[in-house]
């Protein structure tokens, strides 16, 4: 009997032992991918602290910290970094709003109405998204200059432009998104608003979309994201320095080699950048998280 019970101890203390050294390890992977995070972010703000403005010899903990670089980031008339600010915000909301209405009533179509071509349009929908964007500069260049001769803002060196073509090449791979989320609302729920005599546009509005907000919380999110980062387009389409996003107005701090001048300026505005797209993680984070993974499985 009282081998039995040993053994039955030493099983319990071997599963307890075996609990603890998978929350070490749980816990020692986290901290391990925390600090590869982390870390780059760390030298960011030292060089932003950092009085000598420069990438020699930058330490993790900088002498003599302060804020000058940010106070010459805000108030240097040469370099209008809240214009930019302001000129990313207002593209990346736009399009954002855009895409999420636009792919929202695209995804609604495919979903729920049956028609002819509809499953010959979905792939090609798709299969447009195959290949890299890179591939469609010259072209989207092209079409953006021949549509700023009749409308010009929506043509070269216009924000209006950049938001049409963010809008348009959104529009697949959210598509496809959308639907798969409104695949999973169960039908039945549209044929009893339409027996209480709710039309299309009501069912759609009223119905559908209370139903899919982790879903245009995640679109919204990744449009955003998208336009808010962006480099490559404005960099093409944008000429007027006052007309700059926020990505390529902070290349004026480091172009002909001025990192030994205005690093630390430099990141400054990357950090001030960055922190829209932490304040919407942090709020739609729980949004995100239901709208990625039911994205995912149903559909």
């Amino acid at each position: 009997m009282s081998s039995l019970l040993d053994r039955v101890q030493k099983f319990f203390k071997s599963q307890k032992r075996r609990k603890i050294l998978d929350y070490v390890g749980r816990y020692f992977i986290a901290a391990i991918a925390i600090l590869f995070a982390l870390y780059p972010v760390a030298w960011i703000l030292s060089a932003s602290l950092d009085p000598r403005n420069s990438m020699v010899n930058q330490k993790l903990i900088p002498d003599n910290a302060t804020l000058d670089n940010f106070r010459d980031l805000l108030t240097n008339p040469v370099h209008p970094y809240m214009t930019w600010f302001w000129n990313t915000l207002k593209i990346a909301t736009i399009s954002a709003i855009l895409t999420v209405f636009v792919g929202l009533l695209s995804a609604y179509a495919f979903s729920r109405f049956r028609f002819p071509g509809r499953r010959n349009l979905l792939l090609s929908v798709f299969l447009i998204q195959v290949f890299p964007n890179s591939l469609t500069m010259v072209a989207t260049f092209l079409l953006i200059k021949a549509i700023g001769e009749f409308i010009p803002s929506m043509g070269l060196n216009s924000h209006g432009g950049l938001i049409l073509i963010y809008l348009g090449g959104a529009m697949g791979i959210n598509t496809w998104l959308m639907k798969g989320y409104l695949d999973s609302v169960p039908r039945d729920l549209d044929e009893a608003a339409k027996i209480d005599g709710a039309s299309d546009w009501q069912i759609f509005w009223r119905v559908i979309v209370p139903l899919v907000r982790p879903i245009i919380t995640v679109v919204a999110l990744l449009s955003f994201i998208g336009s808010y980062a962006d480099f490559l387009l404005p960099q093409i389409l944008l000429q007027d320095t006052d007309k700059f996003t926020l990505a390529v107005g902070l290349t004026l701090f480091i172009r002909g080699g001025h990192y030994s001048q205005e690093w630390g300026v430099f990141a400054a505005g990357a950090l001030i950048g960055a922190i829209p797209i932490i304040v919407i993680y942090l709020f739609l984070q729980d949004y995100l998280v239901s709208g990625l993974t039911a994205g995912a499985v149903k559909g």
